[in-house]
């Protein structure tokens, strides 16, 4: 994401002829697409973007249990150590 916007930073930039960067050459400009690409593909076959979502809705999961454990009057569950 973050090459995303350093790209569409750095095309504006020298769209618009802004500072020093008026004076780069386009490849340089658009590298930071080509990266974003790069940086997708490899996330996405090494299963990194896959395992970021499940993280995510462990952390969700967990809220949600916890929250009910709460309204029950049980208090919260123990906390489990992350291998």
């Amino acid at each position: 994401m973050y090459f995303l916007l350093i790209g569409i930073a750095l095309l504006a930039m020298k769209y618009l002829e802004i500072g020093p960067v008026a004076a780069f050459p386009w490849w340089v400009v658009l590298s930071p697409f080509a990266m974003a690409v790069a940086w997708w593909s490899w996330a996405d076959a090494s299963g990194y973007t896959k395992k970021k979502a499940v993280e995510r809705e462990n952390q969700k999961k967990q809220a949600r249990i916890d929250k009910n454990r709460e309204n029950l009057g049980m208090g919260a569950a123990p906390t489990r150590k992350k291998r």
